[in-house]
């Protein structure tokens, strides 16, 4: 007997409709076959649903059985498809009548006493139930708040496979799993950090400021311990909130890694992705075999911060121009070509020297000009000419370190953002950026106007600091953000003035 039910696979972060035909004869020894490309994870499905059919009550057959994925060109892998055969297998047999198989997606791994464990992936699983017009999904309870956030599709979430049975030949009822957005978006969007705990590093602060304001990239420079990793922790605490388009495209990236909490539902603070120094190009960049989100797709919408950036592996730190300047990243493989979101703010750091204390009045350095030199230049030019702005991060005295002042909270700071932010989607509207991070060369040429006193100072400073013509550019896209922090229409001089202080490691000068 021939039976059919429908389950998902993901590609990327999108999931795909697949068909999981059972065919059961008596004819001929006893045979358990899965076709369609599967892995070995989905090939030893079958030891499993054996195990758990038969621990639920079930006797298995013992006939000739073929399950075919279809379609039978794509590779299949992970757990997921447990329930759905194991469902078939039943119908196939004909022991129960299920009514329901044919408008609900199924997905969910067996363990050997029946019960469902989570799986990865369930947000675009529900997505794509919602898109071809399915009544419901049926998930691992684990599962159910996560996909539950999508609206149009019913979500039900069960802890074993009798109670799944039981649902198809509707001996029983259950209540779709339902969340409150607003809630859950205000539960999940509190931030443990803040600026205010920040000691010192005005400068800092207000560079970080401007680089959320304008989502521009940016470069620390400063000895052990000054405080760069502390201010990168909190650069997210000051950009916008994420909106539900946001969060629900971070979640789907976080879902398809298999990173979301069981019962967390959205993610809605922005991600803060640091990966060590020793980290490989397809973890930054993503890839295997069947291409998986690595270190850039984690960070979408959010911030990645490279610590001691001249560590990294130049082939490591080389990828990394194609989501800078696309904000997407494609990773190619023989069996698919995937094409991951990669829209994050760069942060990165690095010691003024190898041993860390060029500069500093408190302790020597021991490195010479020479050894300076190369290890800055580790530093492509093409992922230099990426980062907005350069700045310092001095030690901090021990005047500053042991007062009472607490600095300017994160809420404060965000509230400029968010209206400089405004400003720049108003003006952007129809050009396909959000902000002035990302301004082209044509976009600076019609937005970036400046007023006579800007003009004459800009001139001088080029002629006397030696700025590339990669530094205008980047000066101008700053001292754009200034001016909207400002809410002025034109650049003037002291905003220019300003970004002219946030170029401290134009390749020129070192």
């Amino acid at each position: 007997m021939l039976s059919k039910t429908f389950t998902a696979y993901i590609i990327g972060i999108e999931a795909h409709l697949i068909e999981v035909e059972v065919d059961i004869t008596a004819r001929g020894l006893p045979h358990f076959s899965i076709v369609g490309l599967p892995d070995t994870s989905v090939k030893e499905s079958k030891d499993r649903i054996k195990a758990a059919l038969k621990n639920v009550g079930f006797h298995f057959p013992l006939k000739q059985i073929t399950i075919n994925l279809a379609p039978a060109d794509l590779k299949k892998e992970g757990s997921s498809f447990d329930l759905p055969i194991a469902i078939g297998i039943i119908s196939a047999e004909g022991i129960l009548k299920f009514d329901k198989t044919n408008d609900h997606l199924l997905a969910g791994e067996l363990s050997l006493d029946g019960k469902l464990k989570p799986i990865k992936g369930a947000l675009p699983i529900a997505i794509e139930a919602k898109r071809l017009g399915l009544k419901g999904v049926i998930l691992p309870k684990d599962n159910a708040p996560e996909a539950a956030v999508v609206k149009g599709v019913a979500i039900y979430g069960f802890e074993s496979l009798p109670q799944v049975i039981e649902f198809l030949c509707s001996t029983t009822t259950a209540d779709p799993y339902t969340v409150d957005i607003e809630s859950v978006m205000s539960q999940y969007s509190i931030y443990e950090d803040d600026f205010s705990d920040v000691k010192g590093q005005e400068h800092a602060k207000r560079a970080l400021e401007v680089a959320a304001a304008g989502s521009h990239n940016v470069l620390m420079i400063g000895p052990p311990g000054s405080g760069k990793t502390m201010l990168s922790k909190r650069l997210p605490t000051i950009l916008p909130p994420m909106t539900f388009e946001e969060a629900l495209e971070t979640t789907k990236i976080h879902s398809v890694a298999g990173l979301l909490k069981n019962g967390q539902s959205l993610l809605a603070t922005r991600p803060f992705r640091s990966p060590h120094h020793t980290i490989s190009d397809v973890a930054l960049i993503g890839g295997g075999q069947i291409p998986r989100p690595g270190e850039v797709s984690l960070a979408h919408n959010g911030i990645l911060f490279l610590d001691e950036l001249p560590e990294f592996k130049r082939n490591v730190l080389e990828v990394l121009r194609q989501p800078l300047e696309n904000g997407v990243v494609t990773v190619s493989r023989a069996i698919a070509t995937v094409t991951y979101p990669a829209q994050f703010v760069l942060i990165s750091a690095l010691n003024p020297c190898p041993c860390g204390y060029y500069g500093d009045t408190r302790h020597q350095c021991t490195c010479t000009p020479g050894i300076i030199t190369r290890y800055r230049s580790r530093i492509s030019g093409p992922l230099l000419d990426r980062i907005d702005i350069h700045i310092n991060v001095p030690a901090v005295p021990y005047k500053e370190l042991s007062n009472d002042y607490t600095g300017e909270k994160s809420e404060r700071i965000r509230q400029r953002v968010i209206s400089a932010r405004q400003v720049q989607l108003s003006r952007f509207t129809n050009e396909g950026i959000f902000a002035n991070g990302q301004m082209k060369t044509r976009h600076i040429k019609k937005y970036c106007k400046l007023s006579e006193d800007a003009h004459r100072l800009l001139d001088t400073a080029i002629q006397r600091l030696g700025l590339s013509a990669r530094a205008y550019s980047r000066i101008l896209k700053v001292s754009r953000t200034i001016a909207d922090l400002d809410n002025s229409q034109d650049i003037k001089g002291h905003h220019i003035a300003e970004a002219i202080q946030y170029r401290t490691l134009d390749r020129g000068q070192v």
